[in-house]
């Protein structure tokens, strides 16, 4: 048989500490509400999908209060709502047309790397194909970035763009257009996670004026 890798004392500890946490957390969830696993066995009905960015220091329950069952969740680099990648669209569609969530919410965060990345001419390699949605979506607003002349307030400018960018992305596709024209939820929310003070910004983004601007061009739904 196998026989298990050592891990290295202070990795070891770690590890053991995550099930001691898990423990501790498992105990206070019954002791709060001795139903809740009951009903956490019986399924999944989220009011919420949220998109965020794999980043660790973002963790959506922990954010935002959800408890288990309350949030069907994707992270990946920058939270791009890529319509070529089959991994989001898979997670929009299952959120939309089975679990019937009410609201999408896009969650980036200032200080993000792979936004960054972006407004710099380094090879990534693996990465490049990625980063180059972002840069997609410099390009789409350059004049306004150009025009902001401290680096900082300009990555914290395209961090925003780039949420709302891919709120855009989310209502393009097929499973929001049908889900909104029929029961109009889906809503679409963007927000900014702030690392400096822990809360949370939002853009307060429009996503009807959103849908009706697309309409001309990706609307399935005529």
């Amino acid at each position: 048989m196998p026989t298990a890798v050592a891990l290295p004392k202070h990795l070891q500890q770690r590890y053991e500490q995550i099930f001691e946490h898990n423990q501790a957390w498992a105990a206070a969830q019954n002791e709060r509400d001795p139903d809740f696993y009951k009903k956490l066995v019986q399924g999944q009905t989220p009011d919420y999908l949220w998109i965020g960015c794999s980043d660790a220091r973002v963790p959506a329950e922990l954010v935002t209060g959800l408890l288990p069952g309350e949030a069907f969740v994707h992270r990946n680099v920058a939270n791009v709502a890529s319509n070529v990648d089959l991994s989001m669209m898979s997670v929009i569609d299952y959120a939309i047309r089975h679990l019937k969530v009410r609201h999408i919410i896009v969650c980036g965060h200032y200080g993000c790397g792979g936004v960054q990345a972006s407004m710099n001419s380094k090879d990534l390699g693996v990465l490049n194909p990625w980063i180059r949605n972002i840069k997609d979506v410099y390009r789409l607003h350059e004049s306004e970035l150009d025009a902001i002349s401290n680096n900082k307030e300009r990555y914290d400018r395209l961090v925003e763009l780039n949420v709302m960018e891919q709120c855009r992305n989310i209502i393009k596709t097929d499973a929001f257009q049908e889900s909104y024209a029929a029961n109009d939820f889906p809503v679409v929310s963007g927000w900014v996670f702030k690392l400096h003070d822990g809360l949370i910004k939002d853009l307060k983004i429009d996503f009807r004026a959103m849908l009706e601007d697309s309409h001309k061009i990706y609307s399935i739904t005529k």
